[in-house]
């Protein structure tokens, strides 16, 4: 065996169990330390560091319990599985609502031990790489960058601190890379939660099955394909943030579901009966007006007053001119790096091509030129003909057509702006989802939805 296989604490003071578990766990190459009482346990603890951790519920001195509130005070991302006989089953699902992770019964039964075991561990694998990712994010760029000068945006980052103190639910609206999800690590960032997970999930283009095993897991046969047990994204975000953008595109069924947990503050795998206690905080995000998604019969209404208790308002690039060439070079700084390249300058021309386009895509669209040009330039200067043909041959007034002599409806004003953009693009809807800033089955989708016809 080497340090890399996870190594597991088994605390039991039945000397037959113990032997027999350690055994079982062993042989699916997993490090064993296995103790007797809970006080040898503890100390085993203060030697070495454990990525899960499964101790008897009933045992003399230290019991489970214990052993359980201290791993909760000193190691709170280490799993704890609980050991219990069938007696006792009621005190395992109270040990569950003080933060142990489930319990195996004795006798056991080893398939079931082993999957309870690899479901505990692919938490813990889950927390560890976000934690990693996160130092890796925080090591180049800082802490939720967000970069700009301009008056509107400071008030708001303003307001997400102040609401960063709180744990109040929520709401990010704004047009499609408008930068919704970083406004929300933002908020995350500058909260107590700051040290927990930060996860995010997109609610659009997802079957009703597929949603629901992505955010409260599944249990192994809960569904077909469903080979193992598999944790949601609301349990690994537990003590954290979880990012739910494009809230109002779930499912009617769906966000009933996503309503009861949030009310409950619990919620049950797909195929399990066993509440499992979740301390999560919500932020929604959405491109759309979800008031209007109410009126229109998209989303619930007892959802959307739970889920708006505060809203959040991003400002288009096109309205933030002034950042343009802040988010332009750092974005140049950025992308050097990460191919490697010792580009430096952006040209006067080519900065003024990019602070006059309008941006429908928004700031994922700079971001997608800056890639571009960052990979196309061989010297140390981005110039013009490093960024695409497209962002010379339409000014802004592409995308500021003419108003009607009558107000136009959100729809409308959808269509006409999907037009323009496919206009831009010669037809190429593949270039058009990605400047709207959605898939391709997502632009479709709306094409079918609004009637659009571009054949």
């Amino acid at each position: 065996m080497n340090d890399t296989q996870p190594h597991i604490l088994l605390i039991d003071d039945e000397k037959i169990a113990l032997t027999n578990l350690s055994h079982v766990l062993e042989r699916e190459g997993y490090r064993i330390t296995a103790c007797m009482d809970g006080e040898s346990g503890l100390k085993a603890m203060e030697k070495s560091a454990f990525d899960l951790v499964l101790t008897d519920l009933r045992m003399p001195g230290i019991d489970g319990m214990e052993v359980l509130k201290h791993i909760k005070a000193t190691t709170p991302d280490v799993p704890v599985i609980m050991i219990t006989g069938h007696a006792t089953l009621d005190s395992a699902v109270d040990a569950m609502k003080a933060g142990a992770y489930h319990y195996i019964a004795k006798p056991f039964r080893l398939a079931e031990a082993r999957e309870v075991v690899r479901g505990a561990l692919e938490l813990r694998k889950i927390r560890n790489e976000n934690n990693e990712l996160k130092e890796r994010i925080d090591h180049l760029a800082g802490q939720a960058t967000i970069i700009t000068q301009d008056l509107a945006m400071q008030r708001l980052l303003e307001t997400g601190k102040q609401i960063a103190e709180t744990d109040a639910s929520v709401v990010i609206h704004g047009e499609s890379g408008t930068g919704k999800e970083l406004l929300a690590r933002y908020i995350h960032d500058n909260s107590q939660r700051a040290d927990k997970a930060f996860l995010a999930f997109n609610c659009g283009a997802l079957h009703e099955e597929i949603a629901a095993s992505e955010l409260f897991g599944h249990e192994k046969g809960a569904f077909t394909g469903a080979l193992n047990t598999k944790i949601g994204l609301f349990e690994a975000a537990d003590g954290g943030t979880l990012f739910l953008d494009e809230v109002a595109e779930l499912p009617l069924l769906m966000q009933v579901k996503l309503l009861r947990v949030l009310q409950e503050r619990e919620l049950m795998r797909v195929g399990s009966v066993n509440p499992i206690d979740i301390d999560v905080r919500i932020i929604a995000a959405s491109n759309r007006d979800l008031k209007q998604a109410v009126d229109d019969g998209k989303m619930r209404d007892d959802l959307f007053f739970r889920l708006n208790v505060v809203t959040l308002s991003l400002p288009p690039l096109r309205e933030r001119r002034d950042d343009i060439p802040l988010l332009a070079y750092y974005l140049l700084r950025k992308y050097s790096v990460m191919m490697g390249r010792d580009v430096q300058e952006i040209s006067t021309e080519a900065m003024q091509r990019l602070v006059e386009y309008d941006y429908p895509g928004n700031i994922r669209e700079l971001s997608n030129f800056i890639e571009r040009g960052v990979a196309l330039t061989q010297d140390n200067t981005l110039d013009v003909q490093h960024l695409p043909q497209s962002l010379g041959a339409f000014t802004v007034k592409v995308f500021k057509p003419e108003m009607a002599a009558t107000p136009t409806t959100l729809q409308e004003q959808e269509v006409e702006h999907i037009l323009n953009v496919l206009k831009m693009t010669d037809g190429n809807r593949t270039q058009a989802a990605r400047m709207l800033g959605i898939d391709r089955v997502s632009l479709w989708r709306k094409l079918k939805k609004l009637g659009i016809d571009t054949k």
